[in-house]
C-alpha cells in the first residue's frame, strides 16, 4: 500500500472514530501532515481523493471540511460512473432497482403517510394520459412515473437505498422514455402495474407491494431484453 493510500485510510479512520465529525474543519495542512507523519504533498493527494469520494470538501480560502456524509453525497461518484457506463449495463441497473425497490415498496406499505398516499394517487392521475393516443407527452407521463417511485422510496425511509436508486435513475429513466415511444400500448399497461403497487401500499400489505413492484420493473427489463435481441 502506498503512503498516499495509508494516509487516506488514516483520515477515514479518524472520521469513523469521531475524531473528525461531519461539518468539522480539519486542522491546517501543516498541522495535519505533521500529525499523520506524512509530507504535505502526500496529504494533498489523500485529501483530493477523499474530496472526489464526497467525504471531504475543500473550500477556497477556508480550509478543508468533512462533508455531511449524507448517502446521496457519498454516492455522487457512483452516479458519475453510472452515467458513463455503456448501454448494455442498463439491464443490470434495472435488476438492482428491482431488488431495492421491491424492498422499498414492502417498507413503504408499513410506513406511508396519508399525504404520501395522496401524492401517489396524483401521480397515477397524471399517468393515465396516453401520449400514444395523443394525450399529453411522453416526458410528462414519465416524470409522473419517476415521482411515483420517488415517493415510494421516501415512504420507505431508507436514505441509503434511496440514494442508490437515485444514482441509477438517470440511465433507467432514459430507458423508460425510449420505451414510451417504442412500445405500443405501454402506457395503459404501466398504469395498471402502478395501480397494483398503489393498492398494495394503501392496503398496508408489504408482501403484495413488493411483488407488484418487482413485477412492474421486471416488465421494463423484459421489454429492453427483447428490444436488444431484435
Amino acid at each position: 500500500m502506498s503512503v498516499t493510500d495509508q494516509t487516506i485510510q488514516q483520515l477515514k479512520a479518524s472520521i469513523v472514530s469521531g475524531e473528525f465529525v461531519p461539518g468539522q474543519r480539519l486542522p491546517t495542512e501543516r498541522d495535519l501532515a505533521a500529525r499523520l507523519g506524512v509530507s504535505r504533498n502526500t496529504l494533498r493527494e489523500a485529501i483530493r481523493a477523499l474530496t472526489l469520494g464526497g467525504i471531504l470538501e475543500a473550500r477556497q480560502g477556508d480550509g478543508t471540511y468533512v462533508t455531511s456524509l449524507a448517502p446521496g453525497q457519498l454516492l455522487d461518484s457512483f452516479a458519475l460512473l453510472i452515467e458513463m457506463s455503456q448501454d448494455a449495463t442498463v439491464l443490470d441497473m434495472l435488476a438492482v432497482r428491482r431488488v431495492l425497490e421491491a424492498e422499498a415498496a414492502s417498507r413503504a406499505a408499513a410506513r406511508i403517510t396519508e399525504e404520501q398516499l395522496a401524492e401517489l394517487a396524483g401521480c397515477l392521475d397524471a399517468m393515465r394520459h396516453d401520449p400514444q393516443a395523443g394525450e399529453g407527452t411522453v416526458d410528462e407521463v414519465v416524470s409522473a412515473d419517476a415521482r411515483f417511485h420517488e415517493v415510494i422510496m421516501l415512504a420507505a425511509a431508507n436514505p441509503v437505498a434511496g440514494a442508490l436508486v437515485q444514482s441509477l435513475s438517470g440511465r433507467t429513466l432514459r430507458a423508460r422514455v425510449w420505451r414510451g415511444h417504442a412500445d405500443q400500448g405501454v402506457f395503459p399497461r404501466a398504469v395498471g402495474e402502478h395501480e397494483a403497487i398503489y393498492e398494495a401500499v394503501r392496503d398496508r400489505d408489504p408482501a403484495r407491494a413488493a411483488a407488484a413492484m418487482s413485477t412492474h420493473i421486471a416488465a421494463v427489463e423484459s421489454f429492453l431484453r427483447g428490444a436488444k435481441s431484435d
